[in-house]
């Protein structure tokens, strides 16, 4: 990544024409953990045939996951440098960053498709594009999701990888990146939490954090928020 790219990432700011897009409707954002189960709950939304999957762009090459290529405008808008570089100019993402040297972003014209189609966009980041879309809106909702249980969580994860030895050696930074997202989504004010231990219900309380008027919080809200400390608590203690 050039000079003048990294200049142009650090000192980024959408343009109010890309805000305007955002603010116009209500932004539904998935984060969580890893193999807490978000994208198994996205995923089940989208069957409904109510909501928009906002696909982010990249700079990086395809790649191939299970034997199938990832399909541009489906698993993500594959740019040049040159097409990322031109839209970062015209301020046409929302926000952008350098991800591992190349440029990842989510553009304003995913929630103008939104908005045409008549459907809810929602989306999976991290909780620090969690932070960055609610200083642009008011109308986004945040939803953390968490397994129901540390060993359950541990067992989710050691099914990711072909080994022990494979998941030894990753067990270090896959601990300390939860640790991290569960304190910073813990210490923020607007996170429903959904502990998905049955993906059918836990798809009927995205739906309905999705669908209440304004962003509410209720008494399930604070007993899983609860559930979450737990699993932070048993996570900080582990080795």
């Amino acid at each position: 990544m050039t000079d003048d790219t990294q200049a142009l990432l650090s000192t980024y700011a959408p343009s109010n024409t890309s805000i305007r897009a955002l603010q116009s409707q209500p932004l539904i954002i998935f984060a969580g953990i890893t193999s807490a189960g978000k994208n198994t709950i996205m995923n089940e939304l989208l069957k409904t045939g109510e909501y928009h999957h906002v696909v982010t762009s990249t700079t990086r090459a395809p790649r191939e996951n299970d034997g199938v290529m990832e399909v541009s405008g489906v698993d993500y808008h594959f740019l040049t440098t040159e097409q990322a570089v031109a839209k970062l100019q015209n301020r046409e993402y929302l926000e952008a960053a350098n991800v591992h040297g190349k440029i990842n972003g989510v553009l304003a014209s995913e929630f103008e498709i939104a908005a045409q189609s008549g459907k809810v966009p929602i989306i999976d980041v991290d909780v620090q594009g969690v932070a960055a879309f609610k200083k642009l809106s008011d109308k986004v909702i945040a939803i953390f999701v968490v397994p129901p249980s540390y060993d359950e969580w541990v067992k989710r994860m050691r099914n990711r990888y072909p080994n022990d030895a494979a998941f030894n050696e990753a067990w270090p930074v896959r601990r300390k990146s939860a640790i991290m997202e569960l304190e910073i989504a813990l210490s923020q004010p607007y996170y429903h939490f959904i502990v998905n231990e049955n993906i059918v219900e836990a798809t009927h309380a995205a739906y309905a954090i999705a669908h209440k008027a304004g962003d509410e919080f209720n008494q399930i809200d604070r007993s899983f928020h609860v559930w979450a400390e737990r699993i932070l608590q048993e996570l900080t203690s582990s080795r």
